[in-house]
């Protein structure tokens, strides 16, 4: 009895353990003591990671203020009100907001930081990085370095197509609009919102060496633009293709491009590790949120800084403007079928009203978000480190009172 009740104790432990070697093996043990000890991403994850710092500007744009906060924050009274809470401040401490700027033509009417953040605090992307990388693509191509969208990838990694022949089917273009068709796994422990160890989600943020894993490793799951799943390794192999093109680190190219051009203060890339020196395209830019607000101004004036073209007008309005000839069938229903709807360009997001006005936006976990209202001449950015209290939507909502 005593050794049928210790097998059944210790027939868990053995299981786990053996997983947890397979996995190791797979991935490497670096892969698993960081899904181990940092489990979940949050927006303190680049303090465990090497990065690579990106200097900003000497003498850059600065936008005047006028603030105007009891106008700003009536615009979240619904929000405020459906949350359970009595006031704005006390949802922005419950929902872990960390700032909260709101710009219309070129004037602060707001910034605050909340949560024991500053101006002068880092501010993990998320996902925002997406469009980051989306303008490093537009720069390549404006330099001359990438010919055009529609090359196909294996034109900048051509290893790719002696691993598998289909990988020369799949263009930028489909890349940029996660339409590539690559493998991507999605799965989850049964009746939970946890990844299961090797979800792709989890394997692309902690694997230590993500260039041998998109060279090696991703497979192609079906035929290039014809469907549409959000994807992080679109955006690594295009990081990729930035490096093969431009042949410098996406840190450096992004330096050269925009962040020394129009930005304030300096910002870090996270690298996979330091053997490896790749970023993590995806999701771990590191920058002021006031920076964040500069790079939505640059895309409000469609690439243009003061007179000065900061990436092509043809690549700022085929990044964040809609692509209408793609089927609405081929995105999932959440996002809408009629004429209020939400689409997705060149790594931006974009929502469509039924008046024909539109909003694009920038999007990461958690709460980060460039949000740009063109017709309004206005720019809002949050960031935060909760989706309990908040999520993209309430921005639209926000808009929609103005």
């Amino acid at each position: 009895m005593k050794k049928a009740i210790k097998i059944i104790l210790l027939t868990p432990l053995v299981l786990i353990l053996a997983a947890l070697i397979v996995l190791s093996i797979m991935y490497s043990p670096t892969y698993m003591y960081r899904l181990i000890t940092m489990n979940v991403a949050d927006v303190y994850d680049y303090k465990h990671f090497e990065s690579r710092k990106i200097e900003g500007s000497q003498d850059t744009f600065h936008f005047a203020k006028k603030l105007d906060e009891d106008y700003v924050e009536s615009l979240f009274h619904d929000r405020v009100k459906n949350s359970g809470f009595k006031t704005f401040d006390e949802w922005a401490e419950k929902s872990q907001t960390t700032a909260l700027i709101f710009i219309r033509r070129d004037t602060i009417l707001y910034e605050k930081y909340f949560n024991g953040f500053s101006r002068d605090s880092y501010f993990h992307s998320q996902s925002m990085a997406k469009s980051f990388i989306s303008f490093l693509i537009g720069a390549a191509i404006d330099d001359g370095l990438i010919s055009s969208v529609d090359d196909p990838m294996t034109k900048y990694i051509p290893e790719l197509k002696k691993r598998d022949p289909r990988f020369e089917k799949i263009t930028i273009k489909n890349l940029l609009e996660m339409r590539s068709g690559l493998n991507y796994f999605e799965g989850y422990f049964p009746g939970t919102h946890i990844h299961l160890p090797w979800h792709d989600e989890a394997v692309g943020y902690y694997h230590p060496n993500v260039r041998k894993l998109l060279l090696k490793k991703i497979d192609i799951a079906r035929e290039p633009g014809k469907s549409f799943q959000y994807c992080n390794y679109n955006t690594s192999y295009l990081g990729l293709i930035i490096e093969r093109a431009t042949h410098k680190t996406v840190s450096k190219y992004l330096q050269e491009t925009l962040w020394s051009r129009i930005m304030e203060y300096d910002a870090l890339f996270s690298i996979d590790s330091k053997k490896s020196g790749f970023e993590y395209m995806p999701s771990r830019l590191i920058a002021r949120a006031i920076d964040y607000a500069r790079f939505g101004r640059l895309f409000l004036h469609d690439g243009n800084w003061n007179g000065q073209q900061i990436i092509s007008k043809d690549w700022a309005v085929s990044s964040t403007r809609e692509n209408k000839s793609i089927p609405r069938d081929i995105y999932p229903d959440w996002l809408g079928k009629g004429c209020k709807h939400t689409y997705y360009s060149y790594q931006w997001w974009g929502n469509t009203n039924c008046d024909s006005t539109f909003h694009f936006f920038a999007n990461g976990n958690l709460g980060q978000n460039i949000y740009v209202i063109p017709d309004k001449d206005i720019i809002i950015v949050h960031c935060g480190n909760s989706l309990e209290y908040y999520n993209e939507g309430d921005l639209w909502h926000a808009a929609e009172q103005i």
